[in-house]
């Protein structure tokens, strides 16, 4: 669930990115002790950009860690699973289209309407492929488990990151 970012929020986020914050529209999920770990983002920068990535991942420790869990090779053997395991292609799938109708509510909360040059799109490589594990964990802790099965699979895999609030 969204909430309205704050001044202390924005503040914290600028400091995990090391650069301003460009197109939040709230905080899609806080560790349990209410620091931000993902924002959403507007589907349209204050550039004009289309910008596809509705959840963006901030925190250092889980930034970290899905640059570690790619590193390993991951993504290739995740992506070969999908094209064999008709299940968890489904499931994938579904997070997909959920990915897109959350990317459509953030945008109308932002004040923006339908971003046509990214209409199809949603991100992480979805809904084929396992391309950025920073965005399928991002959307597994934005939408809560159970959601993005690649996303939480990553979750799973991952240490010393400070637990999430519930979703």
């Amino acid at each position: 669930m969204m909430t309205p970012a704050s001044q202390a929020d924005l503040d914290a986020v600028r400091a995990q990115l090391g650069r301003l914050p460009r197109g939040v529209v709230g905080i899609a999920a806080r560790s349990r002790a209410g620091e931000p770990l993902v924002v959403a983002t507007a589907p349209r920068l204050p550039d004009g950009t289309p910008f596809p990535t509705a959840y963006y991942l901030t925190h250092p420790a889980y930034v970290a860690e899905a640059s570690r869990i790619e590193s390993h090779g991951t993504m290739a053997e995740w992506t070969a699973e999908l094209a064999g395991d008709e299940d968890l292609a489904t499931a994938y799938a579904a997070a997909h289209r959920a990915y897109l109708r959350d990317r459509a509510e953030i945008g109308a909360a932002a004040g923006i309407g339908s971003v046509e040059e990214i209409a199809d799109f949603s991100a992480g490589g979805m809904p084929t492929r396992v391309k950025c594990l920073h965005a399928l964990v991002a959307h597994s802790l934005a939408a809560g488990p159970g959601v993005n099965p690649i996303g939480d699979r990553a979750l799973g895999l991952m240490a010393d990151v400070p637990p999430p609030a519930a979703a």
